[in-house]
């Protein structure tokens, strides 16, 4: 996959050269190219951002720089994808998630804008949509000063599910929102410490216990921190033991998706 990167901070990308994603570039798994929008200004202020039409507070991108640096970004990597995904961090775009970071880990090429102050000239976007699919996509509901952590954030979200790039992938299916859960919790040696037990079902080595109990703990954690994934999990198919422990925290299964005891029917 080839990833490119405009921003006026280039060297707020440098995360990207550590950990995993680091060692994906160094391989050859990743390539990742980040940009200094200022490069593509033709004033010697080498300026980025004007006073917005309308009046208000704050300045905006300005329109020509960014259509410059999209244009090199694009020519740079023709061929490796016929039409480049072009994803700018905002919190008016979709929400992130694990599913649409699994989507875009089946691109072949994406781009990032990293907006700043109060956003990009809006003819940028309609200009990038002859060229690029366009994706605004925010972390959540809170304002950044800029697009560069979320960039941070996402690049490693969609790097970490290219093949290769995590030593053991099963242990990509078991994590939180992997099936619409939260994770379940995990325990390492010693099996007491400071006077807190592991579980002891952990320590049988009966795998389909093992398995169960952290299939429960998994309903339980979403339901107690994360109730909103339940209202759209698909209960359909689940099994008699499941539905035991789902109507312990208070929800049944109907017409396979979960309720609670207050919202299901009579």
């Amino acid at each position: 996959m080839r990833i490119d990167v405009v921003s006026i901070f280039p060297e707020y990308l440098a995360p990207l050269e550590l950990s995993l994603i680091g060692k994906a570039r160094q391989d050859g798994l990743l390539h990742l190219n980040v940009h200094d929008l200022r490069d593509f200004t033709t004033d010697k202020h080498r300026s980025v951002d004007d006073t917005p039409y309308g009046g208000g507070a704050g300045m905006v991108m300005k329109a020509e720089p960014w259509a410059q640096a999209l244009a090199s970004v694009a020519a740079a990597g023709e061929g490796k994808a016929a039409r480049p995904v072009l994803i700018v961090p905002s919190p008016a775009g979709e929400r992130f998630s694990q599913a649409l970071a699994y989507e875009l880990a089946e691109e072949e090429q994406l781009v990032f804008a990293c907006g700043r102050y109060e956003g990009i000239d809006e003819r940028v976007l309609e200009w990038a949509e002859e060229h690029f699919s366009v994706r605004p996509v925010s972390l959540g509901d809170y304002v950044l000063n800029g697009g560069e952590v979320a960039v941070l954030a996402m690049v490693e979200a969609i790097g970490r599910l290219l093949p290769g790039v995590v030593g053991n992938p099963d242990s990509l299916v078991e994590e939180s929102h992997s099936d619409g859960l939260l994770e379940y919790p995990v325990y390492t040696k010693p099996s007491v410490w400071r006077g807190r037990e592991v579980p002891p079902v952990l320590l049988s080595g009966n795998h389909g216990k093992i398995a169960q109990w952290r299939r429960h703990e998994q309903f339980r954690r979403t339901a107690e921190r994360r109730p909103d994934l339940l209202e759209t999990f698909d209960a359909g198919k689940l099994p008699r033991a499941d539905r035991t422990a789902l109507a312990e925290l208070g929800y049944d299964v109907v017409d396979g998706q979960l309720r609670t005891r207050t919202d299901a029917p009579d």
